[in-house]
């Protein structure tokens, strides 16, 4: 049996997004492009033969904001219920491909940005230094009338412990061929994921190098060494070392899916069949 995950979705691309600014509490559409990138993701990554498996999906938490709930939607996981902000699935029965329950949470909405929101990080620079103030690092000093390191690491702390008691610490140590839905999704934002990450393996935010694109997808993992011959993907992943759950460490990549790239290419030399 694989061990259980996290995957980790930002959602796709906004118009502030693209233009560098700080989008926090602000609520805006995905852009057109934002929307056919998050749709070629669920295409590529969402399948039973992919690296999101819907039918191994135990939870799946989304941030408050629209533009995440957005990114949800457009994956097409077919959750057998509907989304918690629709009024009815719009998916017939033969599209369900997961048990899994969606939660809306406030642990993974975006860094609250405070009176930075909207600006870009060439204006809160010129707006320091007009002010007498010096270099601002979001790791470190937080936002004023925003959130601060701590708080942030308040929220993800107490969500990554509810992960591992709730999904993952049931599922860990069962035997190969028991059958266990223990992965989970987080669909949310750029910064609050990527301070996920950092708290995942126990470190602090000020210590944060990761990116993570506009509708980039990274995997948390409990791994093995046997696992790990038998099974890569191109996508940064943190994980457990040794199987344990005491032991978070960070995969950072390897090589696609032999299966998965050779099941594409058969799929693309068949003839379609149409006129």
């Amino acid at each position: 049996m694989s061990p259980p995950r996290v995957f980790i979705l930002r959602h796709g691309e906004t118009e502030w997004s693209l233009n560098g600014r700080h989008t926090g509490t602000t609520e805006l559409p995905l852009t057109a492009n934002g929307e056919k990138r998050i749709k070629a993701t669920g295409s590529a990554l969402v399948g039973e033969d992919r690296l999101i498996v819907p039918s191994k999906l135990a939870h799946v938490y989304v941030s408050p904001r629209r533009r995440a709930q957005r990114s949800l939607e457009l994956l097409h996981l077919g959750c057998k219920e509907k989304l918690p902000w629709q009024e009815h699935r719009t998916h017939g029965d033969d599209e369900c491909r997961t048990d899994a329950k969606v939660q809306i949470s406030e642990d993974i909405r975006e860094w609250d940005y405070g009176e930075y929101e909207g600006l870009t990080s060439a204006q809160i620079k010129e707006q320091r230094e007009q002010r007498g103030e010096g270099p601002w690092d979001i790791w470190t000093d937080g936002c004023p009338g925003g959130e601060l390191p701590k708080d942030i690491a308040l929220r993800l702390d107490r969500l990554i412990d509810e992960i591992r008691s709730r999904f993952h610490s049931k599922v860990i140590d069962k035997k190969d061929g028991d059958a266990a839905c223990g992965d989970v999704l987080l669909v949310a934002h750029g910064h609050i994921l990527r301070s996920f990450a950092m708290r995942w393996i126990k470190k602090s935010l000020s210590d944060t190098s990761f990116l993570l694109e506009a509708g980039g997808v990274g995997t948390l993992r409990y791994f093995t060494s046997d696992f790990i011959r038998k099974s890569h993907t191109n996508y940064g992943a943190s994980s457990y070392e040794h199987n344990r759950i005491e032991e978070p460490a960070i995969l950072l990549g390897g090589a696609f899916m032999v299966e998965v790239v050779e099941n594409a290419e058969v799929a693309n030399d068949k003839p379609s069949g149409k006129k």
